[in-house]
């Protein structure tokens, strides 16, 4: 089968011929997936790149990927939850079911997580193995487009649900697919306001597609300015996706005394901030976000996507044939897209 690998240390990717796993390479709990639908994450780009993560972290020889929909095809001795015909979606995150987190309702933070794609081979692949335990069997109605997507669709519903957002003014930083998604999520939610930072002119434009009230350009504008220009006591939740330190403290800014802060955007490494000034003093509460809630936030994502209260059109700008996923990341790293998706049909 056709496989897109990380098969040595170094900058790049490769599409290889490599074995087709079969009922015989199932554990008990384990379900092999003919893949129909493939998207590519961010995390990819950065595998992709062999950056300074993904060198610390990557064995190759590696299929990547984890953003799926596909077709269950076999199914291991003791697996209970799907069966052969099954659609189904993947949580990137893999519990070990035994640990105090996972015990108490918070596998997506298991102590010995795995990662696919990542710790073990992804689904980047026109089949794959992948553990019944973190399959989710989506709704028919939801096309498989975006079936692909829900795995970062659920990050954005995570970081824009631990709080209320009902009747609630927003400031989300960073508009990338992920930012994006948190426009639509908010609205649903009741956002009254929805305010988006961000520098990227294709993500400015998209950002309003997607029902953002408001954009400002923080390369062009003040953002803390423009914020309390808009609202006399600044916003009421920080939506923060951009993984950018200035976009971070600026945003902490515009949050009024005892607002709320939702942290996804990872910064890759130490940041320094006024902790005591801009968060204890002012009395904000800050959620750390990863992942999401197993399996809660799939249970929304479900209900959104088939019931159209969400548009993933308006974040899926380019489906190509798998055999074209050189131009699919090629996209990724100019930033002239949105989501891209690999149709594997």
């Amino acid at each position: 089968m056709k496989a897109i690998m990380k098969k040595v240390s170094g900058p790049g990717l490769v599409m290889e011929q490599v074995k087709k796993p079969t009922q015989e390479d199932l554990g008990p709990r384990d379900v092999l997936v003919k893949i129909r639908r493939a998207s590519i994450c961010g995390t990819d780009v950065h595998i992709y790149k062999w950056d300074e993560w993904s060198q610390s972290r990557i064995i190759p020889p590696l299929i990547t990927g984890h953003e799926m929909a596909g077709e269950v095809v076999a199914v291991g001795s003791a697996v209970t939850q799907v069966k052969v015909g099954d659609l189904v979606a993947a949580e990137t995150h893999i519990p070990c079911e035994h640990c105090y987190q996972c015990k108490t309702g918070r596998m997506h933070i298991c102590k010995n997580l795995k990662i696919l794609g990542v710790d073990t081979n992804g689904i980047f692949a026109e089949y794959a193995i992948i553990p019944e335990t973190v399959l989710w069997r989506f709704s028919p109605e939801i096309p498989l487009d975006y079936a692909s997507v829900m795995e970062p669709f659920g990050n954005a519903i995570y970081t824009a649900s631990v709080t209320n957002l009902l009747g609630k003014t927003v400031l989300i930083t960073g508009a990338g697919p992920i930012g994006l998604m948190a426009i639509q999520v908010a609205k649903v939610a009741g956002a009254s306001t929805v305010i988006v930072s961000e520098v990227d002119p294709l993500r400015i434009k998209m950002a309003y597609e997607n029902g953002a009230d408001v954009v400002i350009n923080p390369a062009e504008k003040d953002l803390v300015r423009e914020v309390y220009k808009l609202l006399d006591d600044g916003v009421d939740v920080l939506l923060e996706m951009s993984g950018n330190r200035r976009a971070f403290e600026d945003g902490l800014k515009c949050v009024t005394m005892g607002g709320e802060v939702s942290v996804l955007g990872i910064f890759g490494g130490k940041i320094e901030i006024n902790f005591d000034a801009l968060i204890t003093m002012r009395g904000l509460a800050v959620y750390g976000i990863t992942g999401r809630r197993m399996f809660e936030t799939w249970r929304i994502a479900d209900e959104l996507l088939r019931t159209k209260k969400v548009d993933l059109s308006k974040v899926v700008t380019h489906i190509l044939p798998f055999d074209q996923w050189e131009k699919g990341f090629e996209l990724m790293l100019n930033k002239q897209c949105g989501k891209v998706v690999l149709n594997l049909d």
